[in-house]
C-alpha cells in the first residue's frame, strides 16, 4: 500500500552513510557490521514494538500475523530515515521479535518474517505518526484491542454503506457478503491509510455484518453458550448472567439510537413494533430465545432489552438429575406425572428455569398426541411432530387487532388437541386453562410465578377473580383442586444453582380449603467452601394419590419404587 523507499535513501534523510547491498560484500566484511546494526536497531525498536504489540493478546492472535504487525512497525521506522536495513536484516528482526512475544518453535524460526513478506496484513501496516516530542513513541494507538476496531470501524463503516446496496446484501449468503465486504474493507483500508493487519480486518468485517445483519455488539454474547441472559441497560451498561450470577461485560453500543435500531430489528422480525406509541414489548429471536424491550419515556435511561438465551443443548430430567438439580427419585415422579397424563402446574419465581423445564418435561409426551402450546412469545421447543404453536398478537396503531392469551385458549378447545401447553399463566386465562383442564384436555402444563405452592394455587384463585367471573371462593378452589395434580416448585437459590425444591400434589377439598400432600422437599443443610449450598432431596414417603391414574398406565411400580 505504500511505497518502500531503498535503505540508502532512507540513510541520506538521516545522515547516515548509505549501506552496501549485503550481495556487494565479503563474508568476512559482512558479519560485525550487520550484527552491529542489528544491535543498533534492536536497541531503537523494542520499546516501539513493545508499546505496539499487546503482549497479552499475542497468544491468541496466529503468529504470521504477529510477525506481519511487527514487519509493518519496522519498515515504518525505516521509511521516516531512522534505520537503514536489507531485507535479511528485516526478516531477522522480525524472527527476535517475534520469538520474544512467542517464543521460538521447535524448527528453524525465519519462517515468521518470510511468511509476512509483502502479505496483505504487512501491507496494511501504514506509517504511523511520532509523537509530538520527537520521542521513539507512536502516537496512533494499537488496533490489537476492541477499542482501535471501533475507531477502524468509524471510518469505514460511512464509506462502505455508500459502496454497497443493503437490500441486496440481506438477500445474500452470510459466507458470500462477508467474502464481498471484505474485499470493499481492504480498498477502503488502502485508502484511508489505516493499520490493520490480517486479524483485525477480520474482526472488523465481522463486526460490519453483525451491525448489518444480526445484533450488532451482541452477537459474541449470543454466541457464547455460558451465558444464559443478557441485560441491556441503555447503550454503555451490558450484563450477562453466567451460573446463575450477573457479570458486567465490556460490551457497549455507540448511543441509544444504536440500541433502537437493534430492538427494532428483533422486533420488526415477528411483525411487531416498538416505539413511543408502543414503548414496551416482548418478542423472539430466531432461535428461541426470549426477548423484553422498553424503551423512552418509560425506560429512563435509554432503551433495555433482556434476552432469555434459548439453551441450544436439549435439557432432560435424566440431565437434571446428574447436574444436581433434582434427586434421580425426583425425576421419576415427574417422568411418571408426564407420562400419565397429569395436569401440572410449575411454579418459580422469575429467572428460576420454569420454562426450562417444562421444555424437559414436555419430551415425555407421547408422539401421537396432538399438542397446542400458547404463549406470549413463542419459546417452547418441543421435538413432537405434532404440534400448533399460537402466539398472542398486541393492537395495532388504532389500538385494534390485539389477541389476547385468554382469545388463544378459547380457540385451542376447539382445535381437538390432546394437550394444552401455556408458556404462563398470568391474568384472566386461568378461567379457560381451568376449563380445558376440566374437560378431558388431561396432561395440559403450564407455568405461574409463585414463591410456594400453596402462594401458586392463591394466584390462580386471584387470575380467576380477574376475568370477572362472579363466583364463591368455595366454587373457584374446588374447580382448581379437579383442575390440578402436581405443582413442581423450582427456585434459583443464592449459589446461582436451579433446584427442584418441592413437589407438591394437589389432593382434594376439605371444607374450604384445598389439601395438598408435599411428596418431596430439598433440605438446606449447610455450604461448601467455594459457596456451593449442600442439602438433600426429602422424599415423604407417602403414596402418591395419582398412584390408580399410574397403574392405569403400567407405571405404578415404578411411581413405587421411586417413592
Amino acid at each position: 500500500m505504500f511505497s518502500r523507499r531503498t535503505s540508502e535513501a532512507q540513510a541520506v534523510d538521516s545522515g547516515a552513510a548509505p549501506a552496501r547491498p549485503a550481495a556487494a560484500r565479503t563474508a568476512s566484511q559482512a558479519v560485525e557490521p550487520q550484527r552491529s546494526n542489528l544491535e543498533h536497531a534492536k536497541a531503537l525498536l523494542q520499546p516501539i514494538i513493545a508499546a505496539r504489540v499487546d503482549a497479552s493478546t499475542a497468544n491468541r492472535v496466529p503468529r504470521r500475523d504477529i510477525a506481519a504487525e511487527i514487519k509493518g512497525i519496522i519498515v515504518d521506522v525505516q521509511q521516516r530515515g531512522r534505520l537503514s536495513l536489507n531485507v535479511l536484516e528485516v526478516r531477522d528482526l522480525v524472527t527476535i521479535f517475534v520469538n520474544e512475544q512467542l517464543g521460538p518453535l521447535d524448527g528453524p524460526t525465519t519462517d515468521s518474517g518470510s511468511d509476512a513478506d509483502d502479505g496483505p496484513a504487512a501491507q496494511a501496516s501504514g506509517p504511523a505518526q511520532l509523537a509530538e516530542t520527537g520521542t521513539a513513541e507512536y502516537a496512533v494507538p494499537s488496533l490489537s484491542n476492541a477499542a482501535s476496531i471501533d475507531d477502524a470501524k468509524a471510518v469505514v463503516q460511512p464509506i462502505l454503506l455508500e459502496r454497497i446496496d443493503v437490500s441486496a446484501a440481506n438477500d445474500l449468503p452470510r459466507a458470500e457478503l462477508a467474502r464481498q465486504i471484505g474485499e470493499i474493507v481492504a480498498e477502503i483500508r488502502d485508502e484511508q491509510k489505516l493499520r490493520l493487519n490480517l486479524a483485525e480486518q477480520r474482526d472488523l468485517v465481522t463486526t460490519l455484518i453483525n451491525d448489518m445483519l444480526g445484533l450488532g455488539p451482541l452477537e459474541p454474547l449470543l454466541a457464547d453458550e455460558s451465558i444464559t441472559d443478557i441485560m441491556v441497560n441503555g447503550p454503555k451498561q451490558i450484563y450477562v448472567e453466567r451460573k446463575g450470577k450477573l457479570e458486567l461485560t465490556n460490551v457497549q453500543f455507540r448511543d441509544n439510537s444504536h440500541v433502537m435500531n437493534i430492538a427494532s430489528r428483533i422486533v420488526n422480525g415477528i411483525g411487531r413494533r416498538v416505539d413511543e406509541s408502543s414503548p414496551l414489548v416482548d418478542a423472539r429471536l430466531a432461535d428461541g430465545s426470549r426477548v423484553n424491550i422498553i424503551i423512552p419515556p418509560l425506560a429512563i435511561d435509554g432503551p433495555t432489552i433482556s434476552i432469555r438465551k434459548f439453551a441450544k443443548r436439549g435439557i432432560t430430567l435424566d440431565l437434571m438429575a446428574k447436574q444436581g438439580n433434582i434427586s434421580e427419585a425426583m425425576a421419576t415422579v415427574l417422568k411418571v406425572g408426564a407420562r400419565s397424563r397429569l395436569n401440572i402446574l410449575i411454579s418459580g419465581g422469575t429467572g428460576s428455569g420454569k420454562t426450562t423445564l417444562l421444555n424437559g418435561m414436555s419430551q415425555l409426551i407421547d408422539n401421537g398426541e396432538r399438542i397446542v402450546t400458547i404463549e406470549d412469545a413463542a419459546e417452547l421447543q418441543l421435538q413432537q411432530p405434532h404440534v400448533v404453536r399460537l402466539e398472542t398478537r398486541p393492537a395495532n396503531l388504532e389500538g385494534l387487532g390485539e389477541v389476547t392469551m385468554r382469545d388463544l385458549v378459547k380457540n385451542a378447545l376447539r382445535m381437538r388437541p390432546d394437550r394444552i401447553i401455556i408458556g404462563e399463566v398470568r391474568g384472566s386465562e386461568a378461567v379457560d386453562m381451568l376449563q380445558a383442564m376440566n374437560t378431558g384436555h388431561e396432561g395440559s402444563m403450564s407455568t405461574i410465578h409463585a414463591n410456594r405452592p400453596r402462594e401458586a394455587l392463591t394466584r390462580l384463585e386471584n387470575m380467576i377473580g380477574l376475568a370477572g367471573i362472579n363466583l364463591p371462593s368455595k366454587a373457584v378452589r374446588t374447580q382448581i383442586a379437579a383442575a390440578l395434580d402436581l405443582i413442581v416448585q423450582i427456585s434459583r437459590m443464592r449459589d446461582g444453582i436451579r433446584r427442584i425444591t418441592s413437589i407438591t400434589e394437589v389432593v382434594g377439598m376439605e371444607d374450604d380449603v384445598i389439601t395438598t400432600q408435599e411428596l418431596f422437599q430439598f433440605q438446606f443443610e449447610g455450604e461448601d467452601s467455594s459457596g456451593r449450598l449442600l442439602g438433600r432431596f426429602h422424599s415423604a414417603g407417602l403414596r402418591p394419590h395419582f398412584a390408580p391414574k399410574a397403574e392405569y398406565f403400567g407405571l405404578e411400580r415404578m411411581l413405587l419404587e421411586a417413592i
